[in-house]
């Protein structure tokens, strides 16, 4: 039923491509700010701009400000998608997020603060084993600002990452196809490549693509199986939004001013990167699947997906 809703609207094959388009047009123009006052600031150390690469451009900008003008350009990609869905296909921002009458806010807030303390755990246990790879990094004021930006852009930024993959392009292909199971592997695929050029890739290599493709795939599979994509919104919120505000580290892609950082090697083995795909998100997903009661998952994954 969700993806099928798109067949009430506007679904050619090529609204698609130029709403997609339009997408990515105001994405870039979103990083606008970020650029100019990057390029600013590389003039002013006296950094050649022809070999400029992204060590170099670490801590030209105050941390805060940094974050605040990268979540620029998800805001700015976000109106897009709400701009595109509207005046292009002529849809109901409801019918983008969910095939219920309305959407479900219980959903979302139950899978944000479920992960959320789980995931803060997670960092404080680690914290706890091995306090020799966190320095305390909290200072109030600065603090203070990052949760004021955090707490409003980074639910936008992950909203803008849902509403796009899961949402627009799950909906558009699907309706495109006729069935779930393309969709459903092209935008797990493009959302893990999506992240090919954060920094974390650059240190810990390719190999962590894995954790983000199958990301892709975790979140497609509770928006399938719940029919909406608010589980999904609710998880990526919070899956971004406690890790801004409790733990940094200098080569991850958020730069902030958190109570912890990181200061150990970055160093993660495939062991780990393997055990959240096949481990932590099967578990997840039979504790939302206990919950809401989810059936039919042949169907509802890889079935037909018909105009009737």
């Amino acid at each position: 039923m969700y993806i099928k809703q798109a067949f009430n609207f506007k679904h050619d094959w090529w609204l698609y491509v130029a709403g997609l388009a339009i997408i990515v047009v105001a994405v870039i123009l979103g990083q606008l700010p970020y650029t100019i006052i990057l390029i600013a600031k590389a003039v002013e150390a006296g950094l050649n701009l022809q070999k400029l690469d992204l060590s170099q451009t670490m801590g030209l900008i105050e941390s805060n400000l940094n974050l605040f003008l990268m979540l620029l350009s998800f805001a700015a990609g976000f109106l897009g998608v709400f701009f595109v869905v509207k005046t292009l296909h002529k849809q109901t921002i409801r019918s983008l997020t969910t095939s219920r009458s309305k959407i479900d806010w219980k959903r979302f807030w139950f899978a944000f603060l479920f992960w959320g303390i789980i995931s803060s755990g997670l960092v404080l246990v680690d914290h706890y084993m091995s306090p020799e790879n966190y320095i305390f990094n909290f200072k109030l004021v600065p603090f203070l600002i990052l949760a004021a930006i955090a707490i409003v852009l980074v639910p936008i930024q992950t909203s803008f990452e849902e509403y796009l993959f899961r949402g627009y392009l799950m909906q558009g292909i699907g309706v495109v196809c006729k069935n779930k199971w393309v969709p459903l592997i092209v935008t797990s695929v493009l959302f893990g490549l999506l992240h090919i050029a954060n920094p974390e890739i650059e240190k810990l290599g390719y190999i962590l693509l894995v954790h983000y493709i199958g990301t892709g795939f975790f979140l497609g599979v509770i928006t399938l199986m719940d029919e909406g994509l608010e589980l999904a919104l609710g998880f990526h919120a919070a899956n971004n939004l406690f890790t801004a505000l409790l733990v940094t580290a200098d080569w991850t892609a958020f730069q902030t001013n958190s109570i912890l950082r990181d200061i150990s090697d970055p160093d993660i083995g495939s062991l780990e990167i393997f055990a959240s795909v096949l481990v932590i998100y099967p578990i997840l997903i039979f504790i939302f699947a206990k919950v809401y009661k989810w059936n039919n998952w042949k169907d509802k994954l890889t079935g037909p997906v018909t105009n009737n």
